[in-house]
């Protein structure tokens, strides 16, 4: 009898557990999500009716308000596609270095080794706005504004996307499995390219998916690198569009171009989702 009552209220308590966490997911999910719902809806209503205040229900101004910002003066298409080569090649070069760059620490012995990783983590203690003035005075000698180069090279250093590599090597990538490539008869590119990588496929996903969202919403740099209108970026056609003199300035254009440009974003998480929650789960242990 005794057993039963324990083991009904182990029950009750993990059930009450289940609830509460439950609960709270629904609020966290509530309020990410709500802001994006604010977000679209802002994105139907015009300049006037934005001034007057918020409203949770949508208006019907969302196509003139795009219309307005497609015949507008901002090369939105160019800035779109813009975005796209420069995040798509970013999370490409960061994604397959950092990877090349975690398996030679983790499969080799060198006497640099203890040195190197340490030093790799302390990058990662430096901003970005620390170095910009030394990088956009070297992009000008080197005659690289106005080109997509600086944007895109330099992301094959990637400190972060390469100590998260290290961590899911340690936890899913045996050296057992390395030495018998080895001894096969396999060249050490061979063994990364058809071994490696496939088995850090669900890592690279998700690095792929931060560096992606990292670079698509990037401000700073490419604002000190491209000047020509037909260079630029979203962010840094947003930025424009928002600072436009007050007599033609327009909320509603504002609204639908973030909008705009966070939807590839929201596309490709909804595509690649479940990559993200496997390779964050398997990350996270080391075996």
């Amino acid at each position: 009898m005794e057993n039963m009552n324990q083991e009904t209220t182990k029950g009750l308590g993990i059930h009450a557990r289940r609830t509460i966490a439950y609960v709270v997911l629904a609020i966290v999910t509530f309020f990410c999500l709500f802001w994006f719902y604010v977000l679209f809806i802002n994105a139907t209503r015009s300049n006037g009716e934005l001034q007057a205040g918020f409203s949770a229900l949508p208006s019907n101004n969302l196509i003139k308000n795009w219309t307005n910002l497609v015949n507008g003066t901002l090369p939105i298409w160019s800035g779109l596609l813009n975005s796209l080569i420069v995040a798509t090649a970013s999370a490409a070069l960061c994604v397959y270095f950092s990877t090349m760059t975690a398996y030679a620490i983790h499969a080799y012995e060198f006497k640099a080794k203890r040195f190197i990783y340490p030093f790799i983590l302390m990058i990662m203690m430096i901003p970005t706005q620390v170095t910009a003035l030394g990088f956009v005075q070297l992009v000008s000698k080197m005659k690289l504004e106005d080109s997509f180069i600086p944007l895109i090279i330099p992301s094959i250093a990637a400190p972060v996307t390469f100590f998260y590599m290290k961590q899911y090597m340690e936890s899913s990538l045996p050296l057992s499995l390395i030495e018998a490539a080895r001894i096969d008869g396999s060249g050490e590119f061979r063994t990364f390219n058809t071994i490696v990588l496939p088995l850090m496929k669900p890592a690279i996903a998700v690095q792929a998916i931060f560096t992606f969202v990292s670079s698509w919403n990037n401000y700073f740099t490419p604002a000190l690198i491209l000047h020509d209108d037909k260079k630029k970026t979203l962010p840094i056609l947003i930025a424009q569009l928002r600072s436009a003199d007050w007599l033609k300035f327009d909320m509603g254009q504002v609204y639908v171009m973030i909008a705009f440009s966070i939807f590839p974003v929201i596309v490709v998480y909804l595509i690649l989702s479940k990559h993200i929650v496997q390779g964050v789960a398997l990350g996270s242990v080391k075996g």
